[in-house]
């Protein structure tokens, strides 16, 4: 035949048309079979076989394009077909062609605007093939107190991985719960939402250091890569880059120059100055938080840039302890202020661009100086940098709370739980977002993901029973507050409980919880023992016990003034007296310090805590019958997101306003009456 002939031929009877439909849909198939098949743990047998089927398949269907044709009666040799006929029936079928290939194509292009997989997680996110997390290193040294060196390994090795752009990282929050070897990888894989996990174990005697690693693919259940390491202390981080490297390259991640240079860095060459850094990373990342673990952090950094006065990195997470003690409101002094930014200024000097340094700066700008405009652009300048990183999106997400951006601020929370789903705190701070604006099923929501990663943990049943408290749901409250007594160790479930018996206007038992509380429990600090006295005090005065009340508040003012005269600014403090003050009767100085506290920290200063000033002095304002300057604020509030604190966990709420004794006085006031009638938020 004539080779233009044949090739007309070919036109006409839409071979063409079917090889690219063919083309487009095997295409299409193999991505299914390779990236879908493994998500559904379906084994690597059926993917080759269904991509050996495509291949076999494509010059059958081409034979037979060209010796049937489709028609209305059926399947028939094209040479039996009338010259008309098979024209007809080809133009059909190539408009069938048409339709499937611009079908696929549109699918094709559906997939690359949503990502690279056409199915998604519960969550609804993709799973990307550069996604990781990296379990808990399991610690094989015979000496257990090195445990905090497996640790630490592990929260390195995350640093130097959330600087790479191309993969998405799990930060150690959200994978610390599980064991350092587990068998239900998939599972794992799937709760977290990622395709690889890294495993690894330490061993560390004297100053040599074995390090063990493999990287697997969680949804096929293969090594992708492993490795062991045997060096000197001082060579740890070189480890560190190593496996980092090894695990880009295993999945293909690309890295930038800059990338490659900041997985270079050595931060010390002093192994006794990077092993108080890394016992000081440990006890920075225990749970629950408290001012002891943060002060024993803090000293093993003083003993890191002692050890080696260049040690940026050290000098970096020192400024930030001393910041959060400084904002935090645990030591609210100059000195306190002035020691993160001395801190602050080693790290600048040493490296100034680093990400760990300008994570430092944001946070410096953010706690000590509450410039949120500034630690907003700082921080967005580190989001580049560390693409990976919750921890920027979170403090994103509370700096726009504090600026009262409250939808701006829940969705940062709802970015960095993608990227850290099973992280508490993380939950929890999304919890009080939602909570600020009254939303509180939603909140609850949160906490309970959180309640299923710590089962029964006090803080966060008392969370959850404060939003019950502020929907006037009493009942509920009471059931997530009942193991809770003298002696539990948490200060929330605690200040909870008694909110609950003071609402239940149970006020004898609350009583009796506090002053067997003061009576037997061991306080972690001064001010901790004084909130509870004055928290005695008001309940007392409540409770009618006039003479009791004025006792215990002489007792909270005695011991809070040594802590107000160090921390003249702090507005906690002057909130706190001006409490005492008006348990003892003194209207003048009660009202000057609630007042006070309010220019401290004005709301248009900090929307989430400021306005809870504002409360205490309606309290103060009602105390003493000034009712109608207290129902004006209570009014206000009743539109204002904000947090709570002096009087609970949640801003007041209808519900509140009825429920609570402490407002008892206002109750024949028509105007306080509509307050309490208003539909819940």
């Amino acid at each position: 035949m004539n080779p233009t002939k044949f090739l007309t031929e070919l036109k006409r009877r839409n071979v063409y048309r079917a090889a690219v439909a063919y083309g487009v849909v095997a295409w299409f198939l193999t991505q299914l079979t390779t990236q879908v098949f493994p998500f559904f743990e379906i084994p690597n047998s059926a993917v080759r076989f269904v991509v050996i089927a495509l291949a076999v398949g494509f010059p059958i269907a081409m034979l037979l394009s060209w010796l049937y044709e489709l028609t209305p009666k059926g399947i028939v040799r094209t040479e039996d077909l009338d010259p008309v006929q098979a024209r007809s029936v080809q133009r059909a079928s190539g408009r069938i062609l048409d339709f499937i290939i611009i079908g696929v194509l549109l699918l094709v292009i559906a997939m690359m605007i949503v990502g690279r997989l056409p199915f998604y997680r519960e969550t609804g996110e993709s799973v990307s093939q550069k996604s990781i997390a990296v379990l808990p290193f399991e610690n094989r040294s015979e000496e257990k107190a090195n445990a905090y060196f497996a640790d630490s390994i592990q929260d390195e090795i995350l640093t130097l991985l959330s600087k790479i752009a191309d993969l998405k990282v799990i930060s150690r929050t959200s994978t610390q719960q599980y064991q350092s070897k587990p068998r239900n990888l998939a599972e794992i894989a799937k709760q977290l939402g990622v395709a690889n996990i890294l495993e690894g174990s330490v061993q560390k005697v004297a100053d040599q250091v074995r390090v063990n690693v493999q990287l697997l693919n969680a949804q096929t259940d293969s090594h992708l890569w492993a490795e062991t390491y045997d060096r000197k202390l001082t060579d740890v981080f070189g480890v560190e880059s190593e496996i980092a490297k090894g695990i880009a390259e295993s999945l293909q991640a690309k890295l930038t120059g800059r990338e490659e240079q900041a997985l270079a860095v050595k931060p010390t060459n002093n192994p006794e100055a990077y092993d108080a850094y890394l016992r000081g990373l440990a006890f920075e990342g225990r749970r629950p938080f408290s001012f002891e673990t943060r002060t024993e952090a803090k000293g093993f950094y003083e003993r890191a840039v002692q050890l080696d006065p260049n040690f940026a990195l050290a000098w970096a997470r020192l400024s930030r302890a001393d910041a959060f003690l400084y904002f935090s409101h645990e030591d609210q002094t100059s000195a306190r202020r002035d020691a993160a930014k001395s801190a602050l200024e080693n790290a600048q000097r040493l490296q100034p661009n680093s990400s760990e340094t300008l994570l430092t700066l944001g946070y410096y700008q953010y706690w000590a100086l509450r410039d949120y405009g500034a630690a907003k652009t700082t921080f967005g300048r580190v989001s580049k940098m560390l693409p990976s990183s919750s921890e920027v999106l979170a403090a994103l997400g509370q700096i726009t709370r504090r600026e009262g951006h409250w939808d701006e601020s829940i969705a940062y929370f709802e970015q960095a739980l993608a990227l850290d789903p099973r992280n508490v705190e993380l939950l929890t701070d999304a919890a009080g977002s939602y909570s600020v604006v009254r939303q509180f099923p939603a909140a609850r929501k949160l906490l309970d993901r959180a309640l299923d990663i710590l089962p029964g943990d006090p803080d966060l049943m008392a969370d959850k029973a404060a939003m019950y408290q502020a929907e006037g749901n009493l009942q509920e409250a009471a059931k997530l507050l009942a193991n809770v007594n003298a002696e539990t160790p948490s200060v929330t479930a605690v200040g909870t409980k008694i909110i609950q018996l003071t609402l239940e206007r149970n006020l004898g038992e609350a009583v009796r919880l506090l002053q067997t509380r003061q009576a037997q429990f061991h306080f972690a600090s001064e001010r901790e023992r004084v909130t509870f006295q004055l928290f005695l005090a008001m309940t007392q005065r409540l409770a009618g016990d006039t003479a009791r009340a004025k006792a215990s508040a002489e007792q909270a003012r005695n011991a809070l003034e040594p802590l107000y005269k160090n921390e003249p600014d702090n507005p906690l403090f002057a909130a706190f007296l001006s409490e005492a003050c008006a348990t003892l009767g003194e209207k003048d100085s009660a009202l000057k310090e609630a007042e006070r506290a309010i220019r401290l920290l004005p709301s248009n200063q900090d929307r989430v805590y400021g306005p809870m000033y504002e409360e205490n002095l309606a309290l103060i304002q009602t105390i003493f019958g000034e009712n109608s300057r207290a129902i004006s604020i209570l009014t206000r509030l009743l539109q204002t997101p904000y947090n709570g604190g002096l009087s609970g966990p949640a801003a007041i709420t209808p519900a509140l306003l009825r429920l609570d004794p402490a407002w008892d006085p206002l109750r024949a006031d028509p105007a306080f009456q509509k307050l309490c009638e208003e539909k819940q938020p």
